[in-house]
């Protein structure tokens, strides 16, 4: 499966993108976080290509592609979203960068909030829990990003977000899909309870490119 980052809104390249194979590769531009300089980075998921010999390999995770059942239809009711939940913009990106920095839910870069719709949850003003809508193969919208603060954790927060995501969409006739690691269980629970069921292995692995 293809991963996105940065910013490829608008200058990414796309090899390939298809939810039923589940892999790929990506690559994109993003600014660094010092001095204006523009780095690239490229995830390839259970994507059997060698990369180039100057690509430097800075993970490898192993995890699952989730996806909603083709009906349409949760296994349960989802969680009520709640009046706490809102759309983020720019001006939200510094807190979203730092919610990030705190919960590691995988790569998210300045511009990645301009692939979709990026709901928040605020706690006296601060940002305390995310999630979003990244890759959009047709058909498809994965949700992606869904992190919440240590200290906000266990408030049914990644619930409300997760379940209003899925609303929009099923709304306009797509099917959600998600990748989490194998070791966060708590996590893959979590998407079972809200109708996710697992697809298939994936291989998440992450360069850093010239």
């Amino acid at each position: 499966m293809l991963a996105v980052h940065g910013e490829h809104v608008r200058s990414g390249r796309i090899a390939s993108q298809q939810v039923g194979e589940s892999r790929g590769a990506y690559r994109g531009d993003h600014p660094a976080a010092l001095g204006g300089r523009r780095d690239a980075f490229a995830d390839m998921f259970s994507c059997q290509a060698s990369p180039p010999p100057d690509w430097e390999q800075v993970f490898v995770l192993e995890g699952r592609q989730m996806i909603w059942p083709g009906n349409g239809r949760p296994g349960q009711a989802p969680a009520p979203t709640g009046t706490d939940v809102a759309e983020l913009g720019a001006a939200d990106v510094p807190q979203m960068l730092d919610l990030v920095a705190r919960t590691q839910p995988g790569p998210f870069w300045p511009r990645t909030r301009e692939l979709g719709t990026y709901l928040g949850i605020r706690d006296g003003g601060r940002l305390v829990a995310m999630a979003g809508e990244r890759l959009r193969p047709p058909g498809w919208t994965e949700i992606s990003a869904v992190c919440t603060a240590p200290e906000a954790r266990g408030r049914g927060h990644a619930a409300r977000l997760i379940s209003a995501l899925v609303a929009r969409v099923l709304a306009r006739n797509e099917r959600p899909f998600l990748h989490v690691a194998e070791t966060n269980t708590g996590a893959i629970a979590l998407y079972e309870r809200l109708g996710f069921a697992s697809r298939k292995h994936v291989t998440f692995r992450g360069f850093r490119t010239p």
